[in-house]
């Protein structure tokens, strides 16, 4: 166990401040790496994260991939960029599934102008699709209210 880092339980993994010790960890097979990349997207550079995240998103364990996953979107929200490979990696993966809310986070977190053309085709569709489906929410909630009104009013 280094400084707190319990690779078995995984306790204390997402305080991993050490790229050095991951890629160690890596080597020995441990099973809890994306718990930990999620420790090095908070702890170190993006330079640092990037590919350690990127490999993790390529691990067999699914729990695992996902917490990479997550990774990526905490990358985006500190450093309000990605780096080639993770973009890469999430256009991949696509919109749906465990891509889905770190995808989310990129379009919300890295500007407009900062974003590689897919993302920025995603956020023109993510955004006329929120403004779509809260106009039509509005419109039923409207009706829905209407209806309650006049029911309310012929008894």
């Amino acid at each position: 166990m280094s400084r707190g880092w319990d690779w078995e339980s995984g306790e204390g993994l997402l305080g991993l401040d050490d790229p050095g010790e991951w890629d160690l960890a890596f080597e020995r097979g441990e099973a809890r790496l994306g718990t930990a990349v999620i420790g090095l997207a908070f702890h170190c550079s993006l330079a640092e994260a990037s590919p350690r995240i990127a490999r993790a998103m390529r691990l067999p364990d699914a729990a695992q991939r996902g917490f990479a996953f997550t990774a990526a979107g905490h990358a985006a929200r500190l450093n309000g960029e990605l780096t080639p490979e993770l973009y890469a990696a999430l256009r991949a993966e696509g919109p749906r599934g465990v891509a889905e809310h770190p995808i989310r986070d990129t379009l919300t977190f890295v500007p407009f102008l900062r974003l590689p053309p897919w993302f920025k085709r995603r956020w023109v569709y993510v955004a006329v699709r929120d403004r779509l489906e809260a106009w039509w929410l509005g419109c039923v909630y409207g009706i829905e209210g209407a209806w309650r009104a006049v029911r309310g009013h012929s008894s």
